[in-house]
Protein backbone atom coordinates (compact mmCIF):
# COMPACT_ATOMS: atom_id res chain seq x y z
CA UNK A 1 0.00 0.00 0.00
CA UNK A 2 1.44 3.25 -0.92
CA UNK A 3 1.86 6.28 1.75
CA UNK A 4 0.47 8.72 -1.27
CA UNK A 5 -3.20 10.22 0.02
CA UNK A 6 -5.28 10.31 -2.63
CA UNK A 7 -5.62 14.10 -4.35
CA UNK A 8 -8.47 15.47 -3.06
CA UNK A 9 -11.04 16.68 -5.46
CA UNK A 10 -11.26 19.93 -7.14
CA UNK A 11 -14.04 22.21 -5.18
CA UNK A 12 -17.20 22.27 -7.46
CA UNK A 13 -18.66 25.55 -8.18
CA UNK A 14 -22.55 25.52 -7.42
CA UNK A 15 -24.78 27.99 -10.14
CA UNK A 16 -25.82 31.47 -8.58
CA UNK A 17 -29.02 30.60 -6.92
CA UNK A 18 -32.47 32.53 -7.97
CA UNK A 19 -32.21 34.72 -5.02
CA UNK A 20 -29.26 35.92 -6.17
CA UNK A 21 -30.35 36.51 -9.48
CA UNK A 22 -33.46 38.31 -8.19
CA UNK A 23 -31.56 40.38 -6.12
CA UNK A 24 -29.20 41.62 -9.74
CA UNK A 25 -32.29 42.63 -11.01
CA UNK A 26 -34.00 44.59 -8.55
CA UNK A 27 -30.99 46.66 -7.97
CA UNK A 28 -30.90 47.27 -12.14
CA UNK A 29 -34.62 48.31 -11.59
CA UNK A 30 -34.26 50.38 -8.59
CA UNK A 31 -31.59 52.22 -10.48
CA UNK A 32 -34.26 53.67 -13.23
CA UNK A 33 -36.75 55.53 -12.07
CA UNK A 34 -40.41 55.93 -14.26
CA UNK A 35 -41.85 59.85 -13.52
CA UNK A 36 -45.97 59.23 -13.11
CA UNK A 37 -48.43 59.78 -16.59
CA UNK A 38 -49.44 63.65 -16.35
CA UNK A 39 -52.93 63.83 -15.82
CA UNK A 40 -54.74 64.84 -19.51
CA UNK A 41 -55.80 68.09 -19.80
CA UNK A 42 -59.00 69.11 -19.67
CA UNK A 43 -61.20 71.10 -22.36
CA UNK A 44 -63.36 74.30 -21.19
CA UNK A 45 -66.24 76.06 -22.27
CA UNK A 46 -65.48 76.20 -25.89
CA UNK A 47 -63.96 73.37 -26.67
CA UNK A 48 -59.99 74.64 -26.29
CA UNK A 49 -57.47 72.97 -24.09
CA UNK A 50 -57.84 74.66 -21.23
CA UNK A 51 -53.75 75.89 -20.15
CA UNK A 52 -54.07 77.56 -16.39
CA UNK A 53 -54.78 81.17 -15.79
CA UNK A 54 -54.59 83.73 -18.62
CA UNK A 55 -51.08 85.97 -18.80
CA UNK A 56 -51.09 89.40 -19.37
CA UNK A 57 -51.23 88.66 -22.87
CA UNK A 58 -54.27 87.92 -22.95
CA UNK A 59 -55.83 90.17 -21.07
CA UNK A 60 -54.26 92.68 -23.39
CA UNK A 61 -55.85 90.80 -25.88
CA UNK A 62 -59.29 91.16 -24.45
CA UNK A 63 -59.28 94.29 -24.03
CA UNK A 64 -58.10 95.50 -27.72
CA UNK A 65 -61.06 93.36 -28.67
CA UNK A 66 -63.44 95.22 -26.14
CA UNK A 67 -62.04 98.54 -27.13
CA UNK A 68 -62.62 98.19 -31.18
CA UNK A 69 -66.21 96.65 -30.48
CA UNK A 70 -67.04 99.69 -28.53
CA UNK A 71 -65.27 101.82 -31.07
CA UNK A 72 -66.65 99.84 -34.06
CA UNK A 73 -70.76 99.82 -32.48
CA UNK A 74 -71.94 103.11 -33.69
CA UNK A 75 -70.83 102.30 -37.62
CA UNK A 76 -72.88 99.36 -37.37
CA UNK A 77 -75.57 101.36 -35.90
CA UNK A 78 -75.19 103.96 -38.19
CA UNK A 79 -76.63 101.52 -40.59
CA UNK A 80 -79.45 100.25 -38.40
CA UNK A 81 -81.04 103.93 -38.17
CA UNK A 82 -81.22 104.75 -41.67
CA UNK A 83 -84.27 102.70 -41.62
CA UNK A 84 -85.18 102.77 -37.52
CA UNK A 85 -85.68 105.48 -35.71
CA UNK A 86 -82.61 105.38 -32.70
CA UNK A 87 -84.78 104.75 -29.48
CA UNK A 88 -82.23 106.86 -27.69
CA UNK A 89 -79.32 109.10 -27.43
CA UNK A 90 -76.62 108.93 -25.68
CA UNK A 91 -77.27 112.25 -23.79
CA UNK A 92 -80.61 110.91 -22.76
CA UNK A 93 -78.95 107.68 -21.64
CA UNK A 94 -77.02 109.85 -19.82
CA UNK A 95 -79.75 111.80 -18.18
CA UNK A 96 -81.94 108.49 -17.51
CA UNK A 97 -78.85 107.23 -15.42
CA UNK A 98 -78.12 109.69 -13.20
CA UNK A 99 -82.07 110.42 -12.38
CA UNK A 100 -82.62 113.27 -14.40
CA UNK A 101 -85.94 113.54 -16.90
CA UNK A 102 -85.98 112.81 -20.41
CA UNK A 103 -88.83 113.48 -22.59
CA UNK A 104 -88.95 113.09 -26.77
CA UNK A 105 -91.52 112.15 -29.20
CA UNK A 106 -90.30 110.84 -32.43
CA UNK A 107 -91.63 113.16 -35.28
CA UNK A 108 -91.29 112.52 -39.13
CA UNK A 109 -89.54 115.24 -40.53
CA UNK A 110 -92.32 115.98 -43.16
CA UNK A 111 -94.50 116.48 -39.63
CA UNK A 112 -92.20 119.35 -38.50
CA UNK A 113 -92.79 122.74 -40.08
CA UNK A 114 -90.87 123.71 -42.72
CA UNK A 115 -89.80 126.91 -40.82
CA UNK A 116 -88.29 124.90 -38.35
CA UNK A 117 -85.76 123.09 -40.88
CA UNK A 118 -84.96 126.43 -42.71
CA UNK A 119 -83.67 127.76 -39.70
CA UNK A 120 -81.87 125.32 -38.01
CA UNK A 121 -79.81 124.52 -40.94
CA UNK A 122 -79.23 128.76 -41.95
CA UNK A 123 -77.80 129.00 -38.15
CA UNK A 124 -76.63 125.86 -37.74
CA UNK A 125 -74.93 124.65 -41.04
CA UNK A 126 -75.55 127.10 -44.20
CA UNK A 127 -73.20 124.78 -46.24
CA UNK A 128 -74.83 121.54 -44.89
CA UNK A 129 -76.55 120.74 -48.45
CA UNK A 130 -72.82 121.78 -49.68
CA UNK A 131 -70.50 119.37 -47.47
CA UNK A 132 -69.93 115.86 -46.98
CA UNK A 133 -70.18 115.51 -43.50
CA UNK A 134 -67.16 118.03 -41.87
CA UNK A 135 -67.02 121.97 -43.60
CA UNK A 136 -62.90 122.47 -43.58
CA UNK A 137 -63.51 125.61 -45.10
CA UNK A 138 -65.77 126.73 -42.12
CA UNK A 139 -63.43 125.33 -39.45
CA UNK A 140 -60.29 127.05 -41.35
CA UNK A 141 -62.46 130.41 -41.33
CA UNK A 142 -63.25 129.62 -37.33
CA UNK A 143 -59.46 128.79 -36.49
CA UNK A 144 -58.48 132.29 -38.00
CA UNK A 145 -61.03 134.37 -36.51
CA UNK A 146 -59.92 132.48 -32.63
CA UNK A 147 -56.90 133.49 -33.93
CA UNK A 148 -57.50 136.88 -33.89
CA UNK A 149 -59.40 137.64 -31.48
CA UNK A 150 -57.45 135.03 -29.08
CA UNK A 151 -60.54 132.89 -28.12
CA UNK A 152 -60.70 129.29 -28.12
CA UNK A 153 -61.83 128.07 -31.92
CA UNK A 154 -65.91 127.61 -31.41
CA UNK A 155 -68.59 126.74 -34.00
CA UNK A 156 -67.03 124.70 -35.98
CA UNK A 157 -69.05 121.62 -35.67
CA UNK A 158 -71.89 120.76 -39.00
CA UNK A 159 -75.01 119.26 -38.33
CA UNK A 160 -73.44 115.54 -38.95
CA UNK A 161 -70.92 116.10 -36.32
CA UNK A 162 -73.28 117.56 -34.03
CA UNK A 163 -75.68 114.53 -34.89
CA UNK A 164 -72.85 111.86 -34.08
CA UNK A 165 -71.90 113.91 -31.24
CA UNK A 166 -75.62 113.54 -29.38
CA UNK A 167 -76.13 110.67 -30.36
CA UNK A 168 -73.31 108.44 -29.50
CA UNK A 169 -71.11 110.75 -27.38
CA UNK A 170 -71.78 111.79 -23.47
CA UNK A 171 -71.39 115.48 -22.63
CA UNK A 172 -67.96 116.43 -22.17
CA UNK A 173 -65.55 118.27 -24.86
CA UNK A 174 -62.18 117.12 -25.71
CA UNK A 175 -60.00 116.85 -28.62
CA UNK A 176 -60.07 112.91 -28.23
CA UNK A 177 -64.09 113.22 -28.84
CA UNK A 178 -63.76 115.13 -31.48
CA UNK A 179 -61.01 113.59 -33.67
CA UNK A 180 -63.67 110.60 -32.75
CA UNK A 181 -66.54 112.73 -34.26
CA UNK A 182 -64.62 113.20 -37.89
CA UNK A 183 -64.97 109.41 -39.23
CA UNK A 184 -68.48 108.93 -37.69
CA UNK A 185 -69.66 112.67 -39.33
CA UNK A 186 -68.44 111.41 -42.70
CA UNK A 187 -69.81 107.77 -42.30
CA UNK A 188 -73.10 109.37 -41.04
CA UNK A 189 -73.06 111.53 -44.27
CA UNK A 190 -72.70 108.58 -46.94
CA UNK A 191 -75.12 106.34 -44.93
CA UNK A 192 -78.08 108.19 -44.73
CA UNK A 193 -79.37 110.93 -47.30
CA UNK A 194 -79.33 114.72 -46.39
CA UNK A 195 -82.96 114.72 -44.98
CA UNK A 196 -82.72 111.69 -42.76
CA UNK A 197 -79.37 113.09 -41.21
CA UNK A 198 -81.56 115.91 -40.33
CA UNK A 199 -84.30 114.05 -39.09
CA UNK A 200 -82.34 112.27 -36.91
CA UNK A 201 -80.86 115.78 -35.38
CA UNK A 202 -84.07 117.21 -35.20
CA UNK A 203 -85.44 114.44 -33.21
CA UNK A 204 -82.74 114.32 -30.31
CA UNK A 205 -81.24 118.00 -30.33
CA UNK A 206 -82.21 118.97 -26.66
CA UNK A 207 -84.25 122.35 -26.29
CA UNK A 208 -84.15 122.87 -22.27
CA UNK A 209 -83.49 120.41 -19.68
CA UNK A 210 -84.81 117.16 -20.73
CA UNK A 211 -86.47 118.14 -23.36
CA UNK A 212 -85.31 116.51 -26.73
CA UNK A 213 -86.46 116.86 -30.39
CA UNK A 214 -88.47 119.14 -31.98
CA UNK A 215 -92.08 117.85 -31.03
CA UNK A 216 -91.28 118.21 -27.61
CA UNK A 217 -89.45 121.30 -27.66
CA UNK A 218 -92.56 122.37 -29.38
CA UNK A 219 -94.78 121.30 -26.82
CA UNK A 220 -93.32 122.61 -23.99
CA UNK A 221 -92.11 125.94 -25.09
CA UNK A 222 -95.37 127.13 -27.12
CA UNK A 223 -98.00 124.67 -26.44
CA UNK A 224 -98.25 123.46 -30.09
CA UNK A 225 -96.90 120.69 -32.61
CA UNK A 226 -93.94 120.82 -34.40
CA UNK A 227 -95.71 121.28 -37.49
CA UNK A 228 -97.45 124.39 -36.60
CA UNK A 229 -94.62 126.82 -35.58
CA UNK A 230 -94.38 129.84 -37.20
CA UNK A 231 -90.98 131.65 -38.57
CA UNK A 232 -90.86 133.77 -35.82
CA UNK A 233 -91.12 130.73 -33.09
CA UNK A 234 -88.66 128.27 -35.59
CA UNK A 235 -86.05 131.57 -35.31
CA UNK A 236 -86.54 131.20 -31.62
CA UNK A 237 -85.90 127.67 -31.25
CA UNK A 238 -83.02 127.45 -34.08
CA UNK A 239 -80.89 129.92 -31.65
CA UNK A 240 -81.47 127.92 -28.46
CA UNK A 241 -79.57 125.17 -29.77
CA UNK A 242 -76.11 126.58 -28.83
CA UNK A 243 -76.99 126.52 -25.20
CA UNK A 244 -80.25 125.12 -24.71
CA UNK A 245 -80.08 125.21 -20.80
CA UNK A 246 -79.84 129.11 -20.40
CA UNK A 247 -81.61 130.10 -23.81
CA UNK A 248 -85.33 129.47 -23.37
CA UNK A 249 -87.51 129.99 -26.84
CA UNK A 250 -90.48 130.58 -24.23
CA UNK A 251 -88.71 133.32 -22.35
CA UNK A 252 -86.11 135.15 -24.48
CA UNK A 253 -83.31 137.34 -23.80
CA UNK A 254 -82.98 140.41 -25.89
CA UNK A 255 -79.81 139.07 -27.23
CA UNK A 256 -81.86 135.70 -28.15
CA UNK A 257 -84.57 137.73 -29.64
CA UNK A 258 -81.98 140.01 -31.60
CA UNK A 259 -80.28 136.65 -32.57
CA UNK A 260 -83.31 135.10 -33.62
CA UNK A 261 -84.47 138.26 -35.63
CA UNK A 262 -81.17 137.35 -38.06
CA UNK A 263 -82.17 134.47 -38.69
CA UNK A 264 -85.65 134.37 -39.48
CA UNK A 265 -84.83 137.10 -41.97
CA UNK A 266 -81.93 134.39 -43.44
CA UNK A 267 -84.58 131.51 -43.15
CA UNK A 268 -86.90 133.93 -45.68
CA UNK A 269 -83.94 133.63 -48.45
CA UNK A 270 -82.74 129.62 -47.81
CA UNK A 271 -83.99 128.37 -51.01
CA UNK A 272 -80.31 128.46 -52.20
CA UNK A 273 -79.32 126.69 -49.06
CA UNK A 274 -81.93 123.78 -48.24
CA UNK A 275 -82.36 122.86 -51.68
CA UNK A 276 -81.81 118.81 -50.71
CA UNK A 277 -84.25 119.07 -48.10
CA UNK A 278 -88.13 118.81 -49.72
CA UNK A 279 -89.38 119.45 -46.10
CA UNK A 280 -87.55 122.28 -46.33
CA UNK A 281 -90.43 123.69 -49.16
CA UNK A 282 -92.63 127.26 -47.85
CA UNK A 283 -95.90 126.94 -49.10
CA UNK A 284 -96.46 130.42 -50.78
Amino acid sequence: MSDLSPPLPAPRRDPPTLQAADATTDASDAAIVVPPAPAPATPGPSGDVASGPPGWQQWARRAALTLAALLLLPYALTLVYAVVPPPASALMLEHWLTGRAASRDWTPIERISPHLVRSVVVSEDARFCAHWGVDWDAIADAVRRAERRHRPVAGVSTISMQTAKNLYFLSGRSWLRKGLELPLAYWTDLVWSKSRMLEIYLNIAEWGPGIFGAEAAARHHFNKPAAALTAREAALLATALPNPILRLANRPSSRHRALAAIIERRARGADPYVGCLPAARVSP
